[in-house]
């Protein structure tokens, strides 16, 4: 989390090796990042990005089964075990309703949680997803983040996203990566409000925040 340009998208695309980094090292299972051929890194850790889908015209069955091709031979042939990890994602981000509909039929929420599925259906220990609730309502923007906590509390997989939906963010994430102008701080939701990490994230004189509540409040 963290205020915009801080580098929420380029550490997270960093990390998925979707960009090269500016430092330092990334060591996967103890592996680095760059020693991973691009179908090993995909049984690895699998992204859900900002940038739009290339058909829409696929259904949403057809979309999350690519989360499968990390696996499949070069037919892209499905086998049951495939079949399975596909049904099992369906049914986890509860798709069953929608999995028959075309992706341009669906809500911006929808699509997001087709997105998602996908990923799931990756099998990945990693997952990665730069601002899942873009474009949503508040609703829509709590159950997706209620989702990936469930997804993470369920199956054992790390779960991260970059977000603004910093209080929502405080009531849901495990822990947290606060990105600020020089420095990070990294800890659970409790441990960085006690520290007061997020008093000095916006100019004081336009927006406090309040550590009883967890929220922030504009200054009239």
């Amino acid at each position: 989390m963290g205020v915009n340009g801080i580098g929420k998208s380029t550490l997270l695309r960093t990390l998925g090796n979707v960009q090269p980094k500016l430092s330092g090292s990334i060591d996967v299972k103890g592996k680095s990042l760059e020693s991973y051929r691009s179908y090993e890194l995909a049984t690895e850790i699998s992204l859900v990005l900002t940038e739009p889908i290339a058909s829409k015209n696929l259904t949403v069955l057809e979309l999350i089964c690519l989360g499968r091709q990390p696996y499949t031979n070069w037919l892209g042939s499905l086998s049951q075990t495939d079949k399975e990890k596909i049904t099992a994602a369906i049914e986890m981000v509860r798709l069953e309703e929608l999995q028959h509909k075309k992706c341009y039929e669906l809500s911006d929420g929808q699509l997001q949680k087709v997105m998602i599925a996908r990923a799931v259906a990756q099998d990945t220990s990693i997952m990665l997803l730069d601002e899942p609730t873009t474009h949503l309502d508040l609703y829509h923007k709590a159950q997706i983040l209620k989702l990936l906590q469930q997804i993470a509390h369920t199956t054992n997989k790390t779960i991260v996203y970059t977000t603004h939906e910093i209080e929502l963010g405080l009531q849901l994430a495990d822990k947290m990566l606060l990105m600020k102008k020089g420095e990070t701080s990294f800890g659970t939701p409790k441990q960085l409000i006690e520290n007061g990490e997020f008093e000095s994230m916006f100019p004081t004189d336009t927006i406090t925040f309040d550590p009883k509540t967890a929220s922030f409040k504009i200054n009239k």
